[in-house]
């Protein structure tokens, strides 16, 4: 059996960034040209019928499932009890959970004005999330599963603060977009790393698919 890992300790790091990949991964390349101004100017209108979609299906509107109550569409009950009791994750349960994740991050995305292109229910277009799919007898501990909502309550009260960031960063994103027809780069960044950073703990809180530790940075 695994020996269970431990989060790190206060202050500690989780690797430099070209070390091992973390088992998910996520970006949203930068959109180098001019974006439709009259659809940022009534973003929050426009996606409202995708939003409802994405209510009906995954439970909520974010990007990730610790965000927006987007909890409800993840297979996290079931595929704990088999992981517990089989040590089995069944692929169509992961399969799931990854396309729920990639919509709910398209959605993300659009909302966030991080591209104007109206978000797809099946394509992944702009948004790219890869998981890697876990032989669970050798690469899952059985019993962490219990305790990892618990282990990654740190990183809930970091992604707080910066989801608070996100707002103010997206409002002044939505100012120069509306002025420039430009995605302010460096704001740009912070919030596809916020959602990154989201994404990693949703990998291992909730979808159960590693062991590892999401690390404590927006960089890949």
């Amino acid at each position: 059996m695994n020996e269970t890992p431990q989060p790190p300790e206060p202050g500690a790091t989780s690797g430099p960034p070209g070390g091992e990949a973390y088992p998910l991964s996520f970006d949203v390349p930068y959109p180098d040209r001019d974006l439709n101004r009259v659809s940022t100017g009534f973003r929050v209108f426009a996606a409202i019928p995708i939003a409802v979609v994405l209510a009906v299906v995954g439970g909520g509107v974010g990007w990730g499932p610790v965000r927006y109550g987007s909890a409800a569409g993840i297979l996290f009950i079931p595929a704990l009890l088999m992981i517990l009791f089989r040590q089995k994750y069944p692929r169509w349960w992961f399969d799931w959970n990854r396309e729920l994740l990639r919509f709910s991050n398209r959605v993300g995305a659009y909302l966030l004005l991080l591209d104007d292109r109206y978000p797809s229910t099946d394509e992944q277009q702009y948004v790219r999330l890869e998981l890697e799919y876990p032989n669970v007898a050798s690469d899952l501990n059985r019993w962490l599963p219990l305790v990892k909502w618990f282990l990654a309550i740190p990183h809930y009260v970091v992604l707080l603060f910066l989801d608070i960031g996100v707002l103010f960063a997206v409002i002044g994103a939505w100012f120069a977009i509306l002025f420039t027809g430009r995605y302010p780069r460096a704001i740009f960044d912070f919030v596809v790393g916020v959602m990154r950073w989201s994404n990693r703990v949703a990998a291992y809180a909730f979808v159960l698919v590693t062991d590892r530790y999401p690390p404590f940075r927006l960089a890949p």
